[in-house]
């Protein structure tokens, strides 16, 4: 039962953190200051119900994951508020959640070898990022237009917006580079991780595409915030599991 009381108190949370994330591309500490504080009356009833056991499962989850988030987010894996969330993620479930409802038994893949319910999170947080692209086609695809085959490849990574409308459009980023060259002529270069829109560059992009140096079209692409994944890795770990490890799992065992 604590179980499903700790999942229905997280998603709030959680919820909040995508909204925030989306408007503002940042989740304020608070958040997680809240979360972790509130969420602590769990993690105080389980270590006097369950004992020295639970503490060091406690422990042992909170240190490796804290060190490890951490070095992700030296390198650039993704922002400040996801390692945070991550890391209290970690403290309020140091063991996997094992629960029943309607008869079944959660998760319904069964639990992965490696009990560190944070890292399953964030493995099928990533396994989500990875069919981003193929929904950004499928989007491409449905507001298709023939300017896109000059760059299939961008129909992954972005879509075609007018340049006058940049203005009213925010947390977009652009995905090539437009220089001037000695000639008068206008080099086009991929972005690989999306430039940041500069609203002073609008007039010149506008200038470009009047001249017909670029097409009154261009690439953007809208940057999805990380939390979105890290919830819905957050949802589907407590149904289902490790989807990742269920996949190679099952790729091996039919071989």
């Amino acid at each position: 039962m604590i179980e499903i009381l700790k999942i229905l108190f997280t998603m709030p949370f959680l919820f909040y953190s995508c909204y925030t994330d989306l408007k503002e591309r940042r989740v304020s500490n608070k958040v997680w200051k809240y979360m972790l504080a509130s969420g602590s009356v769990f993690v105080i009833y389980e270590v006097f119900t369950e004992g020295v056991p639970y503490l060091k499962a406690l422990i042992f989850s909170g240190v490796v994951v804290f060190l490890s988030i951490y070095i992700l987010f030296q390198l650039g894996a993704f922002g400040g508020g996801d390692a945070k969330g991550l890391i209290v993620l970690s403290i309020l479930f140091p063991l996997y959640p094992v629960f029943q409802y309607s008869g079944k038994v959660y998760p319904l893949l069964g639990l992965p070898p490696i009990g560190l319910f944070a890292f399953t999170v964030l493995e099928n947080a990533l396994l989500v990022t990875v069919l981003v692209p193929l929904g950004m086609f499928c989007y491409n695809l449905l507001h298709f237009s023939t300017g896109m085959l000059k760059k299939p490849f961008y129909m992954f990574l972005g879509y075609r917006t007018d340049v006058s409308s940049l203005k009213d459009k925010e947390h977009l980023g652009l995905l090539e580079k437009f220089e001037l060259d000695e000639n008068g002529s206008v080099i086009r270069k991929f972005a690989r991780t999306g430039l940041d829109f500069d609203a002073n560059r609008k007039p010149e992009l506008e200038e470009y595409a009047k001249k017909g140096l670029i097409e009154k079209e261009v690439w953007v692409t809208p940057g999805l915030p990380f939390m979105l994944s890290i919830t819905a890795g957050f949802i589907t770990t407590v149904i289902f599991g490790d989807l990742i490890f269920y996949a190679v799992f099952s790729f091996f065992g039919a071989n």
